[in-house]
Parts: C-alpha cells; structure tokens; sequence
C-alpha cells in the first residue's frame, strides 16, 4: 500500500493502473476511520481492482465556529486499518496542496442544500461539493463510495455528478451502527461516558419513525412531531432540526411519499450528531 502526499503522484499512479485496464474505486474520508469507513472500503474491494482512499480533513467545509481544529486524527491508525483491508493507495494531502494561494473556484448548488444541514452549516456543502470534485478530478475512480448517515451529502454527491456529466458510478452503502444502536462517527469520540448513553436517543427516536410508517402512519408532521416529543424528554439533548423530506429533492413533505428521508441532527453537549432514515 502506497500513502502519497501529492496530486501529481497519485495521478501517476492512477494512470499507471488505468493503462492496465484496472477499474478503481474510491472512498473519499477525513480520517479517523471505523467500521462505517470500513464498509465502504470493503465494498469498493469487492467491486473494483484497485482501491483508493482520501484522508483529508477538509477546512472550507468548517464554518469558523465549528471543530476543524480538534477533529480527530490518527493517521497511523488509519493507514493500519486501510491495509488490513486491502486499500492499495492512500491520498494524504496537506490543505495547502489542495487549495493553492490564490485559490478562487468553487462548486456550489442550490435546493438540494439548502434544508437540513445546510441550514445550520450554511458553507458546509459546497466545501463539500468542491473537494469532492477535486478529489473526483485528480483520482479519476470509476466508482466512488459514500455512507447513508450522510444522506443529504450522498443526494447532492449523486446531483452533482449527473448536473456535471462526470463519468463516475456513485453507491450509498447502509449506515453502520454501535450494537446499541448508534451510528458510527468519528464524533461520538467527543462524547463523555454519559453523554454517550445520552446519545441513542437519536438511534431510538429513528426507530420510532420508522415503527410509525410500519404502522400506516400517513403524515409526516405527525411523524416529525412525536419523533421530537421523544427527543424532548432527554434534558441534555437539544434538536438542531428533525425533518421529512423528499428523498431525492430534500424538500420538505407533509405527507408520507416514496422515498422519503427522514433525518435528525441533535447536539449532545457540545456534540452534533446526525442519524436518519429512507422510507421506501
């Protein structure tokens, strides 16, 4: 396994691979990989010949108030684990090979980011939608791998890719979750003992949803509303947003429609953490 710093040698080499007729998956990541990382990378080395990874905490998804300094890092780690699994390069810039002095160009959308998310991280997508097309542009993967839990990045990734015509095959792979239900990120690190007990709520308060459209529920006000009822009752969590929408515009619907995304952003402390669900 190769770890390279630089555009041009990961060019290089993927070059090098393309020439052998060798198909290339990828999974973009910031580090601090666990077992949802670990999905996609699986995935990708299931279907591909060769698979890349890209650790980069990335500074222009951050708004200046949020964790880029603290996020957690461990590239050891990381590179332990890509191993183990079978990843044949990793690309580990540093911000200024990303984004040059002067750099001025950016890939912004609209509609698909303005709900969710994008309403309490308003420079939040499109740091995203320009690293990931950077990313895009210097691997050049045939397929290219995000997680569920980001349910509305993986909507504007796939938007993007078809409002662009870039010639990349991109796959959602299911949320990973804790055996006690809650999904994998590299922010329950920040969670105290009891915060982290605090922090299933949000794995309960989906089930609750979902036991609610299992059982005909036709509205989703009404699912929305008894889902933050539920939250409500756990004093140390506050609800950023608990929203139903459209699961591939990220509208809002008031309505049970197919498919509908329903997605909760709750801060635990200090801590914001996302879950969701897809009723299909």
């Amino acid at each position: 396994m190769k770890i390279e710093g630089t555009i041009a040698a990961v060019r290089a080499q993927v070059k090098a691979w393309k020439k052998e007729g060798l198909s290339v998956g990828f999974v973009p990541t910031m580090g601090y990989l666990h077992e949802g990382h670990a999905s996609l990378i699986k995935a990708a080395r299931a279907n591909n010949d060769r698979v890349a990874v890209s650790i980069f905490v990335n500074p222009m998804q951050f708004g200046p108030t949020e964790d880029l300094a603290s996020y957690p890092r461990d590239l050891e780690k990381d590179a332990a684990l890509c191993e183990s699994l079978g990843v044949d390069l990793i690309f580990h810039p540093e911000p200024e090979e990303m984004y040059h002095e002067g750099f001025s160009s950016f890939v912004d959308m609209s509609v698909l980011t303005e709900e969710l998310c994008g309403l309490s991280r308003p420079v939040h997508f499109r740091g995203v939608c320009t690293v990931v097309s950077k990313l895009f542009n210097i691997v050049q993967p045939d397929r290219a791998y995000f997680g569920q839990k980001d349910a509305q990045q993986l909507a504007i990734i796939k938007h993007m890719v078809d409002d662009l015509n870039m010639d990349i095959e991109i796959i959602g792979c299911p949320i990973i979750r804790e055996e006690d239900g809650l999904a994998k990120s590299s922010r329950n690190t920040y969670l105290s003992a009891e915060e982290r007990q605090v922090a299933l709520i949000l794995s309960r308060s989906i089930r609750l949803g979902q036991e609610l459209c299992q059982q005909g529920e036709t509205s989703a006000e009404v699912i929305v509303e008894k889902m933050k009822e539920f939250i409500g009752t756990e004093p140390m969590a506050r609800i950023d947003y608990v929203k139903a929408v459209d699961g591939l515009t990220m509208q809002q619907i008031k309505e049970v429609k197919k498919p509908m995304l329903v997605a909760i952003a709750v801060y635990i402390g200090t801590t914001r953490l996302i879950d969701n669900f897809i009723w299909d």
